[in-house]
């Protein structure tokens, strides 16, 4: 991020009948202070339609002083929801939406937001997603759209999009990551007592019946806590799903089906994308060589690291840190 000032100021949309949480989640991530990182921080702008209060439920509402022109002069723009799947924003928001587009403004949905960046045209040919529960409606109102309802966020370009509520603060963290790098990302994340990054899409999130014998969490889902914890210290060494379910003291297959279950994803899968995480940091703040840094988090060969994260992150770790040096510069 060059760090310019409309580069560094977001804009979050308000709108009548809204929950305070998506809002609450821009505001956490980008409104507070953070002087800890000795580097210019967002500035943050809550933008209403119009000059009228915003009743918001629960019977609060909402004043601003800023409107539809700071909402589309910001550097990232937030749609954090719209008033009804079914129907489109206002013709003023839409217009909004695209005049920033047009002067190169990062946009983003949080879960249905991501109809108003369909109604405004910004999706046509993109891959977006939306909540799991809205991704089919959001397909048959606008089938130029690429539609991935398996997925928590996705960055298409200057576009992004994320999946229900929660998801925005995943993809409000991925915009520090993007901005400022993985450190700072990690330290953002702990401040809010949230995982950097997770794991298994949204997919273990849809309404779907338990299979049999799947059993209730408790002790199960401690166990499994405690043999991630444990794997996060030790990702250099050679894990397997064994030595993990001896973490657990489970058996593998119990501890297959507990893992899968607590976190939407297999135990190998975890461990790549932990490692390749692992990895960014080690990009960003030192000189070390790429084969160096796959075996410190734990890949047998460069060659399988590369492979990972670049499936992982659309990109190669040299080109990765070479980014991030950029980004360090233009600061």
């Amino acid at each position: 991020m060059a760090g310019t000032e409309a580069e560094m100021t977001v804009s979050v949309l308000v709108f009548p009948g809204m929950s305070a949480f998506e809002t609450g989640i821009v505001t956490e991530v980008f409104g507070l202070p953070r002087p800890e990182f000795d580097r210019p921080w967002y500035r943050l702008a809550v933008c209403a339609p119009s000059d009228a209060p915003v009743p918001m439920i629960g019977g609060a509402t909402l004043t601003t002083p800023f409107g539809l022109d700071d909402f589309a002069a910001a550097g990232t723009v937030i749609v954090p929801g719209v008033a009804n799947v079914h129907a489109d924003p206002p013709p003023a928001v839409l217009d909004a939406l695209r005049t920033a587009h047009t002067r190169g403004a990062r946009i983003l949905s949080i879960c249905s937001g991501a109809f108003a960046l369909a109604a405004a045209g910004l999706l046509d040919g993109r891959r977006a997603t939306t909540h799991w529960r809205y991704a089919e409606l959001l397909q048959r109102r606008f089938p130029a759209v690429h539609v991935d309802p398996g997925v928590l966020y996705l960055a298409e370009g200057d576009v992004w999009t994320s999946a229900g509520s929660a998801a925005g603060l995943d993809l409000c963290l991925h915009v520090i990551r993007a901005d400022h790098g993985a450190t700072i990302a990690n330290a953002v994340a702990r401040r809010l007592v949230v995982q950097p990054h997770r794991d298994g899409g949204q997919a273990q999130f849809i309404e779907a019946p338990m299979p049999a014998g799947t059993g209730s969490g408790g002790d199960g889902d401690e166990r499994i806590a405690r043999s991630v914890d444990w794997a996060l210290e030790h990702l250099a060494e050679p894990l397997t799903v064994d030595v993990l379910a001896r973490q657990a003291h489970m058996s593998p297959r119990t501890y297959l089906r507990h893992f899968t279950r607590t976190t939407g994803t297999s135990p190998i899968r975890w461990l790549i994308r932990q490692r390749v995480q692992a990895s960014l940091a080690l990009l960003e703040s030192t000189g070390s060589p790429i084969e160096q840094i796959a075996t410190a988090v734990g890949f047998d060969t460069p060659v399988t690291y590369r492979h990972h994260f670049a499936t992982m992150m659309r990109t190669s770790p040299s080109a990765y840190r070479q980014a991030f040096r950029t980004r360090t510069h233009d600061r």
